[in-house]
C-alpha cells in the first residue's frame, strides 16, 4: 500500500513538475517574444537583401541557404526537400522607360512578368497600335521594325502566350476577322446604295494577334495596359514546359503600362504625333534545369518523435516587387518561432517541423513534393498550421468540439501578450473535405484529411491594411508588413505549435470533416 501512494506521488510529481515546465517555457515565450523578437530582421534579410524569390532565380536560392543555415544555427535539424525543377533559371535586374518628345518627357511606370524577356541594352523606338486584320498589317508592316506596338486586352499578370498553340489560336482568329471585314464592306456598300445604316460587325479581338509576324518584322516589344497597383507574375510558357530550351525562350519584351500613361500614349498614337519611347529592361535567364527545394526545421519530440506538429510558410515570392507580405509576412513569423521555440528552452513532447515550403505561387508545387516524399507521416501530424494572409495578428481560431478543451487551455496565455490583440477559441461544426488544391498549401494536407486549422487574424488596431492592394503587385515590400502585428504573430504561432506539440495525444480528427 505505501509503495502504491510513493507511486502515485512520483507520478503526481512528475506531472507536475512537467506542467511547471511547460508553464515557464511559455512565460519565456512571452518573454523573447515581446523583449527579443527578430522576426522583421528575417523579414529584411528576404525581401531586402535577397528580393523577390520567384523559384528558379538566384534570390530563391540564396533564401533557402541562409534558412537552413538559420535553422542549424539555433539547434535544429535541416532537411532540404527537392520540389522539383524549372527547365531555365531566371533573374530580375533593374528596369526603366521613359516617353521622349510630345509635350514633355514622361518617366514611364510599368512591369514585366519574370520569365519574359528584357531589353537588348537600352532600346528606343516609335510607338504604333496593332493590326487587328491582314489588311492592316500589310498596310503598316514595313512601319513595325524598331516599334513599339501597343496590344489590346487588360494584364492579369502573366505574359502574352506565344508558341505554336498560341499560334495555331492566332491564326483563327485572323481567318475570322478577315471575313468580318469582308462582311463589312458589304454592309457599308449596302448602306451607301441603300440609304441604310445598319451596324457594322465586330472584329474579334485577341491582343497580339499578328505576334509572330510582328516579331519577324522587327518590332522592339509589346505594351499592354494594366491597373494600377500593377500586377506581374510569370510566363507560364516558359515555366510549365520540361522541354523549354534557350533556343525557344521569348525574344519580345512584354510590358505592362500604368493604364493612365497607355492612354495617354494610345491618343498620341492615334494623332499621328511624333513621340518616342525607350526602355531598359535587364531580365536574365540561366542555364537549367534549375532545382529549387522546400527547407524544414525540426525540433525533436522527447516523448513522440515521430508525430508532429507544422508550422510553415512559402519562401517564394513574386518579383515586381519583394515579397514582403506574400509570403514574407508568413515564412518569417515561422523562421521566428522555431528561434523563439529553441532559445526559450522548450523541450517539446512531439516533433515540431518548421517548413518554409517552395514554389506555392507556381502551383503548391513544394508542400505538394513534401507531402508526396513523406506519406508515413500524415497519420501523424496533429495539425499544420500555415500563414499566407499578410502581416495581420491572430486573433481566434476555430476548432471542432473534440479539439476545443484542448484549444481552450493551450491558447490561455496568448491575451496576456497584449490585451489590446484578445485571442478567442471559437467551436464550430464539421468542415466540408476539400476536394482540389486551393490557393495555399495548407490544402495539400487537408485534401489528405490532415488537420489545417488556420489562426483567423485580424487588423485589430485598424491599420487599413489591404492585401488585395498588395497581392501579387509592385507594392509587396517590406514596408507593407506591419511590424507590431508580425511579432505578436510570430509569438503567438510559437505558443500555439507548442501547446500542441505538448499534448498527451495527438489533436482528434472526430468532428474535422464532414
Amino acid at each position: 500500500m505505501k509503495k502504491t501512494v510513493l507511486l502515485c506521488a512520483v507520478g503526481i510529481g512528475i506531472a507536475l513538475a512537467t506542467a511547471s515546465a511547460q508553464d515557464a517555457a511559455v512565460q519565456k515565450l512571452i518573454e523573447l517574444g515581446t523583449a527579443d523578437n527578430r522576426v522583421m530582421n528575417h523579414l529584411d534579410v528576404l525581401t531586402n537583401r535577397f528580393g523577390g524569390r520567384p523559384i528558379g532565380s538566384d534570390a530563391y536560392d540564396n533564401a533557402v541557404d541562409w534558412v537552413a543555415a538559420s535553422f542549424a544555427e539555433w539547434g535544429l535539424e535541416v532537411e532540404r526537400n527537392e520540389g522539383g525543377t524549372v527547365p531555365v533559371g531566371f533573374n530580375r535586374g533593374p528596369w526603366f522607360g521613359r516617353m521622349l518628345g510630345g509635350d514633355q518627357a514622361m518617366a514611364l511606370h510599368f512591369v514585366t512578368p519574370s520569365y519574359s524577356s528584357g531589353t537588348k541594352g537600352l532600346q528606343r523606338g516609335h510607338v504604333l497600335l496593332e493590326p487587328k486584320t491582314r489588311e492592316e498589317f500589310d498596310r503598316m508592316k514595313g512601319a513595325l521594325k524598331g516599334a513599339w506596338v501597343l496590344i489590346t486586352g487588360k494584364n492579369t499578370g502573366w505574359s502574352i502566350p506565344h508558341g505554336a498553340a498560341a499560334d495555331s489560336i492566332r491564326a483563327s482568329v485572323i481567318a475570322r476577322n478577315g471575313e468580318i471585314r469582308k462582311r463589312n464592306r458589304e454592309i457599308a456598300e449596302n448602306n451607301r446604295l441603300k440609304n441604310r445604316n445598319d451596324t457594322l460587325l465586330t472584329l474579334l479581338d485577341e491582343p497580339a494577334l499578328f505576334y509572330g509576324e510582328m516579331r519577324e518584322a522587327g518590332i522592339l516589344g509589346i505594351i499592354q495596359s494594366a491597373t494600377v497597383p500593377l500586377v506581374a507574375l510569370y510566363d507560364r510558357s516558359v515555366v510549365k514546359d520540361s522541354t523549354m530550351t534557350f533556343d525557344r525562350l521569348p525574344e519580345l519584351p512584354d510590358i505592362k503600362l500604368d493604364e493612365h500613361q497607355y492612354g495617354i500614349i494610345r491618343q498620341m498614337v492615334q494623332e499621328r504625333r511624333v513621340f518616342e519611347l525607350e526602355f531598359d529592361i535587364r531580365n536574365h535567364f540561366k542555364l537549367g534545369p534549375v532545382k529549387y527545394y522546400s527547407v524544414a526545421g525540426k525540433i525533436r519530440g522527447s516523448d513522440y518523435p515521430d508525430e508532429y506538429v507544422i508550422l510553415s510558410g512559402h519562401l517564394d515570392s513574386h518579383d515586381a516587387a519583394t515579397g514582403g507580405v506574400d509570403c514574407g509576412s508568413g515564412v518569417s513569423a515561422v523562421i521566428e518561432a522555431a528561434r523563439l521555440v529553441a532559445a526559450s528552452g522548450a523541450r517539446p513532447k512531439r516533433s515540431m517541423l518548421f517548413i518554409a515550403f517552395a514554389g506555392e505561387e507556381y502551383g503548391l508545387l513544394g508542400a505538394q513534393a513534401w507531402a508526396a516524399s513523406h506519406p508515413e507521416q500524415w497519420d501523424r501530424i496533429s495539425n499544420v498550421f500555415n500563414r499566407d494572409g499578410g502581416p495581420l495578428p491572430p486573433v481566434s481560431i476555430s476548432v471542432p468540439k473534440a479539439m476545443y478543451p484542448d484549444f481552450v487551455r493551450i491558447c490561455a496565455p496568448l491575451s496576456s501578450i497584449h490585451p489590446e490583440i484578445p485571442f478567442e477559441v471559437k467551436q464550430t461544426g464539421p468542415r466540408a473535405k476539400p476536394v482540389r488544391l486551393s490557393g495555399t498549401d495548407a490544402s495539400v494536407f487537408a485534401i489528405k484529411g490532415i488537420p489545417a486549422i488556420a489562426l483567423d487574424e485580424d487588423d485589430v488596431r485598424g491599420y487599413n491594411f489591404n492585401y488585395r492592394e498588395i497581392w501579387h503587385t509592385e507594392r509587396d515590400l517590406y514596408t507593407k508588413s506591419i511590424p507590431e502585428y508580425q511579432r505578436h504573430a510570430a509569438t503567438v504561432m510559437a505558443i500555439v505549435g507548442l501547446g500542441v506539440a505538448n499534448l498527451d495525444h495527438l489533436l482528434s480528427r472526430e468532428g474535422l470533416y464532414e
